[in-house]
C-alpha cells in the first residue's frame, strides 16, 4: 500500500510543472542537437491520468521534435502485419521524442482480457517483446515505460465524473466500461505483464496515480532524472530594427476581405 500523502497546493502544482516543462524544453533542445531519439510508453488503467501527463509534456515542446502516438485499432492489413510492424513506422528518427498514448503492450492488456488475440499469439508477444525493446535499446533508442496505477474506486469516480462532462464524454466508451467489469483480468494481465517485460534492461515504472497532479509531477521529475541530457548551444536571435516604412503603401480597402464575425462583441454586449 502506498504511503498517504498531502496534497499539494494548487500554486505549488504550478509552479513546479512550469519548472519541469522548462526542463522539458532544455531536453528537446538537446534531443535535437544530439540526434537522440526517445521513446517513452505510456500503459496502465483507463482514466488512470495518462492523456493528462501526456499534454502537460508536450504543452511547450515542438511538433515537429515531440510527437504523441495514439493509434487506433488495427486495420484488416495490419492484422496481416507482423504484429509490431506498424508500431515500428511512429519510432523516432534522430532529434525526436515520441509519446505512445498506449503501444504494442495493446496486446498484453485490452486484446489478452477482451479476447481480440489468441493464446498463442499472447504467450509469443510475452517471449518476443523483451527481444523487441532490446533491439530497440541496442541501436541507440533510449526507451522509457511508464504504467500509472488507480484504485478502483478512483477509477470508476473519474468514469463517473466524465459522464456528466460534455467535453470529456467522447473519453467513455463502452470498453472503459468493461475495465469496471474485468478489474480482476486487467490485473492478472498487469502483474504477467510485469514478469515477462520488466527486465534491467527495459525496466517498468510505476506511477501512483490517486491524485493526477501528483502524478504528473512524479513521472516528468523522474524522466528527466533518468536522462543524461545538458544544455546546448543555441543560435542567438536578434530583432532587428523597424525597417523605415517608405509611405507608398496603401492597405487594400477593408470591405474587400472577409473577416470572422465578432463573437467577442456580443460577450460584451457590443452589438452596435
Amino acid at each position: 500500500m502506498a504511503k498517504k500523502v498531502g496534497k499539494l497546493p494548487d500554486t505549488s502544482y504550478e509552479t513546479e510543472l512550469f519548472r519541469l516543462q522548462t526542463e522539458l524544453v532544455r531536453l528537446q533542445e538537446w534531443v535535437k542537437a544530439t540526434g537522440a531519439r526517445v521513446v517513452i510508453v505510456f500503459e496502465g488503467r483507463d482514466a488512470a491520468g495518462k492523456g493528462g501527463t501526456i499534454k502537460r509534456i508536450t504543452e511547450y515542446l515542438s511538433p515537429r521534435v515531440a510527437r504523441i502516438a495514439a493509434l487506433p485499432a488495427p486495420s484488416d492489413r495490419e492484422r496481416g502485419q507482423w504484429y509490431y510492424q506498424r508500431y515500428i513506422a511512429h519510432l523516432p528518427a534522430r532529434g525526436e521524442i515520441v509519446l505512445f498514448d498506449r503501444s504494442w503492450y495493446n496486446r498484453a492488456g485490452v486484446e489478452k482480457v477482451m479476447g481480440f488475440c489468441t493464446p498463442a499469439e499472447h504467450s509469443l508477444f510475452m517471449r518476443q517483446t523483451p527481444i523487441f525493446e532490446q533491439m530497440l535499446i541496442d541501436d541507440g533508442v533510449l526507451l522509457r515505460k511508464y504504467w500509472f496505477s488507480v484504485s478502483d474506486e478512483e477509477q470508476l469516480r473519474r468514469f463517473r465524473s466524465r459522464l456528466k462532462d460534455p467535453v470529456r464524454q467522447w473519453k467513455l466508451s463502452p470498453m472503459d466500461l468493461e475495465a469496471v467489469y474485468r478489474w480482476e483480468e486487467y490485473s492478472r494481465a498487469k502483474d504477467e505483464v510485469m514478469v515477462h517485460t520488466d527486465t534491467a534492461l527495459s525496466p517498468w515504472f510505476i506511477v501512483e496515480s490517486e491524485n493526477k497532479k501528483h502524478a504528473r509531477l512524479n513521472m516528468i521529475a523522474h524522466l528527466l532524472a533518468s536522462i543524461d541530457y545538458h544544455d546546448v548551444e543555441r543560435a542567438k536571435v536578434k530583432l532587428p530594427k523597424r525597417p523605415v516604412v517608405s509611405g507608398d503603401y496603401q492597405r487594400p480597402p477593408r470591405e474587400l476581405s472577409t473577416y470572422v464575425d465578432d463573437h467577442v462583441a456580443t460577450l460584451l454586449g457590443d452589438t452596435e
